[in-house]
């Protein structure tokens, strides 16, 4: 690890030792440790990455083959698309899944970029190759349990690779260049995508597989949901009050909760005279909202709440232990 560190360091001196960038020579100690900084951070990033890619990667292999490929079940997408060409003819589940992949992969190239690319090319060569060579057991031939827990295993690859800056199906890359294109929204494109793969499915294999197929959707969808979003859904929640000294120290004391305040101005007034006012903004969970809404009404029971979902957050005080 010692000699890792030093790498980096002797790396970071050569690169700011660079003439063309620094003509007079010796780069400053704070650009030094601040690049060390900012190398050290990219890579343990990229090594969680790395993790989180790898782990979608088994779990989604093995939601093809210990569920889905056995019993001919699809699911939407683009590994709906690749597991019902499977299906009905005789070209193997990993070279299809290349196959299916590769046109999402050019268009997320022009769309998101050489980085975000090439981790995809990457991670759809490795789901290939997992699903190619690793052994998995047939779990269950029990149809309802295929269509669940097939779903849910593959769901929960698609969300991992997702959380690290990949994509093992490239629907929604057809989503968001079709949404651009067409004016309409992200889901409506992916729900017309999945109508026309299940309506296939009932035409090329049967009714009752298409329609367990949909169960395997919602499982995987609902699946990936939960591993993008996260377990705790948290609330954007700006209080506009004459008493905003006191919830401002509710806040702070009573749900051990990080507060911003803007300072704003009263637009309606009878009098046309406006008024300064503080405003402010907090994040709390969905199990703190009741109390959140019980320590407002103590305080002033007319004061103006918006609250508004947030699907994630990062920094602040919001994941720490909220006080009691």
């Amino acid at each position: 690890m010692n000699q890792l560190l030093t790498n980096i360091i002797i790396q970071t001196t050569l690169k700011f030792k660079d003439k063309k960038k620094y003509p007079k020579g010796k780069p400053s100690e704070y650009r030094l440790a601040k690049k060390y900084k900012e190398l050290v951070v990219s890579i343990k990033r990229n090594i969680k990455n790395f993790i989180l890619i790898v782990i979608g990667i088994f779990s989604a292999s093995f939601g093809f083959k210990g569920f889905l490929l056995t019993n001919d079940f699809i699911d939407g997408g683009a590994t709906g698309i690749s597991l019902l060409l499977a299906a009905i003819t005789d070209v193997p589940l990993y070279a299809l899944i290349i196959g299916v992949n590769l046109p999402f992969v050019i268009m997320g190239y022009k769309i998101m970029g050489k980085h975000f690319a090439l981790k995809t090319t990457i991670a759809i060569i490795g789901l290939a190759l997992c699903v190619a060579v690793v052994p998995f057991p047939n779990v269950t031939d029990d149809d309802l349990l295929v269509a669940i827990f097939g779903g849910f295993f593959l769901g929960a690859g698609i969300g991992l690779a997702i959380r690290g800056g990949a994509v093992i199906d490239g629907t929604e890359i057809l989503a968001i260049f079709l949404s651009r294109k067409f004016s309409t929204t992200i889901g409506d494109v992916i729900i017309l995508i999945n109508v026309i793969i299940f309506s296939f499915a009932a035409y090329l294999l049967s009714i009752e597989i298409a329609l367990y197929s949909m169960i395997t959707y919602i499982a995987a969808s609902k699946t990936l949901d939960f591993i993008i979003e996260g377990i705790e859904e948290y609330i954007g929640v700006t209080i506009i009050s004459s008493q905003s000294n006191r919830i401002r120290e509710m806040l702070i004391n009573k749900l051990g909760r990080g507060v911003t305040i803007y300072k704003g101005e009263g637009g309606y007034a009878k009098d046309g005279i406006s008024k300064d006012m503080d405003i402010i903004y907090t994040v709390i969970t969905r199990l703190e909202l009741n109390k959140l809404n019980t320590e407002i009404e103590k305080i002033e029971p007319n004061a103006f709440v918006i609250m508004n979902s947030i699907k994630d957050i990062k920094g602040g005080m919001i994941k720490k232990r909220p006080l009691h």
